[in-house]
């Protein structure tokens, strides 16, 4: 039981921290969700769009798991992979936190070329060029081990899929609007961790 609490806290803190996020930006006059927004290209507005659906879509069935478990087709899994899953969800939070608070005004979600934003390459964006994407995978895939179900893990891959896709998209993007100092970012810095 007290594994279904932390992951409920886990979850409820990251879109807390997301949406509140937004809410701040946007009193600033800034949106931030431009995930298919605007005219792009087709393969683009598609993988936005996609995106767009997972997203909200994985935060509804993460939160059906904890009052409809059993129609979410439930699996067994050991209990060390289920609290290796919230210690996974809780990386996550903390991955995602960090990389929006970095980022400050420059946080967006979708490609958007009307918006001008900075460069952000100090903090958590020193290890990872894409750590709020890390923060919703690791949530996703802790989700998904601390509460097993056929359902869940579905969702979590083709979030964790979509995700790939629209990183992707914006490195195809980002060297347009920054130059060098993003190819020289990306030859130094990992897309996800590590050597990932």
């Amino acid at each position: 039981m007290i594994m279904r609490y932390l992951l409920f806290i886990l979850i409820t803190t990251f879109y807390i921290a997301y949406f509140a996020k937004q809410i701040l930006l946007r009193k600033k006059g800034i949106v931030t969700n431009r995930l298919a927004k605007g005219s792009k290209p087709k393969k683009t507005a598609i993988i936005e769009t996609g995106l767009l659906l997972i997203t909200y879509g994985m935060a509804v069935f993460q939160y059906a798991g904890f009052f409809l478990e059993r129609y979410l087709l439930p699996l067994k899994l050991p209990t060390s992979l289920r609290w290796l899953g919230i210690v996974l969800a809780g990386f996550g939070v903390l991955f995602f936190i960090l990389a929006i608070t970095t980022m400050r005004d420059s946080w967006r979600a979708g490609i958007d070329e009307s918006q001008k934003t900075s460069m952000v390459t100090r903090g958590v964006y020193s290890i990872s060029r894409n750590p709020a994407f890390v923060g919703f995978d690791l949530l996703y895939i802790g989700s998904a081990l601390a509460m097993p179900g056929v359902v869940i893990t579905v969702m979590a891959a083709a979030g964790v899929l979509f995700m790939h896709l629209q990183i992707l998209e914006e490195e195809a993007y980002l060297p347009r609007i920054f130059g060098d100092e993003y190819v020289e970012y990306k030859k130094k810095t990992p897309r996800y961790l590590l050597f990932f």
